[in-house]
């Protein structure tokens, strides 16, 4: 899989070719110009957040997991909790403060309110997309196209100043890592924990 020409897209959008010297954990992280406007809208991002979750969702409870599809819907699944719990442990740990609440991008520990680091929907995006470019990627090289959606949200995050450089870099690499395991698992993990596995998804049980 293309997961290191992907990282490497992100970071380089991210930071968005700025010269400027920076700070945070990394030594990239600044402010950048404030844009909430066009495809840039918070509005749009929560979209795709909500959409990938009603996705992922809705598509393991319809496709179960009899075949290769409901497999990666589930394998998602698995990804997209686990690394949204692990972003979560980390913004309870690191409390650093978003670039909208200070412009001082090594403020960390600063209480409960402040969770940043890492960033939850590029973690939850990316780790949603890989098991799907790891499943088709090969045979169909266009799915890989899904990689677009955590670069897209990495970069809008930053320029509505949700979030730093490094936060949603951390991020990408996070839900990408959980992603790559849940989708190399020798079966998917949560479906395993439902009654009789759930072996068979909607489609399955309705089909004539």
């Amino acid at each position: 899989m293309r997961t290191k020409q992907y990282l490497a897209c992100l970071a380089a959008l991210a930071i968005s070719g700025t010269a400027i010297a920076g700070g945070g954990p990394l030594g990239i992280d600044h402010r950048l110009h404030y844009d909430n406007s066009g495809i840039w809208k918070r509005g749009n991002q929560n979209a795709l957040m909500y959409g990938t979750i009603i996705t992922v969702g809705a598509g393991a409870l319809v496709f179960g997991d009899n075949d290769k599809l409901g497999d990666t819907f589930w394998r998602s699944v698995d990804a997209m909790v686990i690394s949204g719990v692990g972003a979560q442990a980390m913004k309870y740990t690191f409390q650093r403060e978003r670039p909208s609440q200070t412009d001082n991008p090594n403020r960390f520990f600063k209480g409960r309110h402040a969770q940043s680091f890492p960033s939850g929907e590029v973690t939850a995006i990316s780790a949603a997309v890989t098991p799907f470019m790891v499943a088709y990627g090969d045979d169909h090289p266009a799915v890989y196209a899904l990689a677009l959606l955590p670069v897209y949200d990495a970069v809008a995050r930053v320029k509505t100043r949700g979030h730093w450089q490094s936060d949603v870099l951390v991020g990408a690499a996070l839900g990408t890592g959980v992603g790559l395991w849940a989708a190399h698992r020798q079966s998917p993990l949560i479906v395993g924990w439902l009654p009789g596995g759930f072996q068979v998804g909607f489609v399955h049980h309705f089909k004539p």
